[in-house]
């Protein structure tokens, strides 16, 4: 099972999160039990469930975009 990054991790809502560690869980399972046809389906869930906490870190990165060049405006007007 591949792990989202600690970013992504960090903007699941709770419940997002608790159903995140629980289909690691029972995706780690079916792993070690040889399931990887199994396993595969768990993975493709998780990859859904990310998908919000993944916009919502790429909204941040463009709102950030936007403060930066919203301050570098407002620096470029007091020269």
């Amino acid at each position: 099972m591949k792990h989202c990054s600690v970013q992504v991790r960090g903007l699941l809502t709770r419940e997002e999160l608790d159903r995140y560690n629980a289909l690691m869980d029972v995706g780690h399972y079916l792993e070690d039990q040889s399931r990887h046809d199994l396993a595969y389906t768990v993975q493709k869930e998780i990859d859904y469930l990310v998908q919000p906490a993944i916009e919502r870190l790429k909204e941040k990165s463009r709102q950030r975009d936007r403060d930066t060049e919203e301050y570098l405006r407002k620096k470029s007007e007091m020269e």
